[in-house]
C-alpha cells in the first residue's frame, strides 16, 4: 500500500519534470528549431488545427525556420497564425515557402527570457511539493485508519521526502542547462 503511494507520487513527480521540459523548449534562445513553432494552430478550414499537421517546419540555417505548407491556400493563414503568436516573430513568405528569421537576442530580453525560465521552474517545484503533500496526506489517512503504523508512517514520510529532494535537484538541473543556453551568444 505504502510502495504504491510512493510509485504514485514518483511518477507524478517525473511528469512535471516532463512538463517543465517541454515548457521550457517553447522558450526561444538564439538557435532555431522546429520545436520553437509546436505550440502554435492554424485555422483549417475553420477549425484550429496544429501547425506541424497543415505544413512542414524545418530549420534553413542557425537563425531561420522554413515552413512548407501542403496546401498553397495555407500560406496566409499560417502567417496570420505566427504573426499573432506570442513568440513575436515576423514571417516572410517566397511563393510558397514561409521563411522566419529568428532575430538575434539582446542582453535585456535575455534576462527577461531568465526570469521567465526561473518562474516557470518555481512552478514546477510547487507542483511537485504538492505532490509530496497529497502523498504524506494519504499516509496519515492510513495511520488514522489503523492500516499502518507510526513507525512505518515516519519512514514512508522520509521515503517521500528523498522522491521529492531527487526531483527537484532534477528539475534544478534542467533549469540550469536552460539558462546556461540563453545566455550563450
Amino acid at each position: 500500500m505504502i510502495e504504491d503511494i510512493k510509485k504514485d507520487a514518483s511518477s507524478r513527480m517525473a511528469k512535471s519534470v516532463e512538463a517543465l521540459k517541454q515548457d521550457l523548449v517553447k522558450v526561444r534562445t538564439g538557435r532555431a528549431h522546429t520545436s520553437l513553432l509546436d505550440h502554435i494552430t492554424v485555422d483549417y478550414y475553420g477549425s484550429q488545427t496544429p501547425l506541424s499537421q497543415v505544413a512542414s517546419v524545418a530549420v534553413g540555417d542557425a537563425r531561420t525556420l522554413t515552413v512548407t505548407p501542403w496546401e498553397k491556400t495555407m500560406v496566409a493563414p499560417i502567417e496570420k497564425a505566427i504573426m499573432e503568436s506570442d513568440l513575436g516573430l515576423t514571417p516572410n513568405s517566397a511563393g510558397t515557402t514561409i521563411r522566419i528569421p529568428l532575430p538575434p537576442l539582446t542582453e535585456e530580453r535575455r534576462r527577461d527570457l531568465i526570469k521567465v525560465v526561473r518562474a516557470e521552474a518555481e512552478q514546477g517545484r510547487v507542483a511537485i511539493r504538492n505532490i509530496r503533500r497529497d502523498a504524506n496526506s494519504t499516509i496519515k489517512d492510513l495511520v488514522k485508519e489503523k492500516e499502518i503504523s507510526e513507525d512505518d508512517q515516519r519512514r514512508a514520510e522520509d521515503d517521500i521526502q528523498k522522491l521529492t529532494d531527487k526531483y527537484i535537484k532534477e528539475l534544478d538541473s534542467v533549469l540550469e542547462a536552460k539558462e546556461k543556453e540563453l545566455l550563450e551568444i
